[in-house]
């Protein structure tokens, strides 16, 4: 029993630090201003979620402020309050078996995009290298989803979205008239995908306002950067 207890402690300690230090890089890359934006981490084979407390400023909060529920947001361990979006990133890693960590920030471009209602084309190479084509926009909520479980339904808005889409293809979504959510193997690899589509947003709305009538790439060369980063024969990196 001692063991168990110790061993857990030490999960719990280990994905309290990983969610912690994936929080603080959306403050170092600019991404969060105030308390806006949240980020949080599973663990598989325990069925737990760490998750960022809400409300708490960035500069304040240590590692044992995270918050740990259940795949069902069930509280584990931890004195505060979690995220409000905890239901949305349950919603996601119950739907998508093959993520470690979800982001969600109110970053100035991407969420531009989503106010916008507007898919973020993949006008290029550096695109390509992250997503495999355009990042998607959810459907608007209808009212009978804010009246409800709004932040579960926020969820599920995305999940349906994503029928007949890999997350492993398309890390990020735009939900309409609010912002991204962003996914990746871990907590870290979340926020880098967060800092990246940051970047994409950006880049895109620029494209448009120097060529208003640019077009995507083509599909054989957005698949070309993709796949050779990717995909089962990824030559991009080191082995390891």
């Amino acid at each position: 029993m001692y063991i168990f207890r110790e061993n857990r402690g030490m999960l719990l300690k280990s994905l309290r630090e990983e969610v912690l230090d994936a929080n603080l890089e959306l403050v170092r890359r600019g991404l969060v201003i105030y308390t806006f934006g949240n980020v949080s981490g599973v663990s598989r084979a325990d069925g737990l979620v760490a998750v960022k407390p809400s409300g708490v400023p960035y500069e304040k909060m240590t590692a044992a402020d995270m918050v740990v529920t259940d795949l069902e947001g069930k509280p584990v361990d931890g004195d505060l309050r979690p995220s409000v979006d905890l239901a949305t990133h349950l919603a996601l890693y119950r739907a998508f078996p093959s993520i470690g960590g979800v982001v969600h920030t109110h970053s100035r471009s991407a969420t531009a995009w989503a106010q916008a209602g507007r898919e973020i084309p993949c006008f290029g190479t550096t695109h390509a290298d992250y997503f495999r084509g355009a990042v998607p926009v959810t459907e608007p909520l209808q009212p009978a989803d804010m009246e409800g479980d709004y932040e579960a339904n926020t969820g599920q808005a995305i999940v349906r979205r994503f029928a007949g889409l890999d997350p492993a293809e398309f890390p990020a979504v735009l939900v309409h008239g609010h912002g991204p959510f962003v996914w990746g193997r871990s907590a870290d690899d979340a926020a880098h995908n967060a800092v990246i589509l940051e970047a994409l947003a950006d880049m895109a709305a620029q494209t448009l306002a120097l060529n208003p009538a640019a077009t995507p790439i083509a599909d054989a060369r957005r698949d070309l950067h993709f796949l050779r980063k990717h995909g089962p024969h990824a030559r991009y990196g080191q082995e390891r």
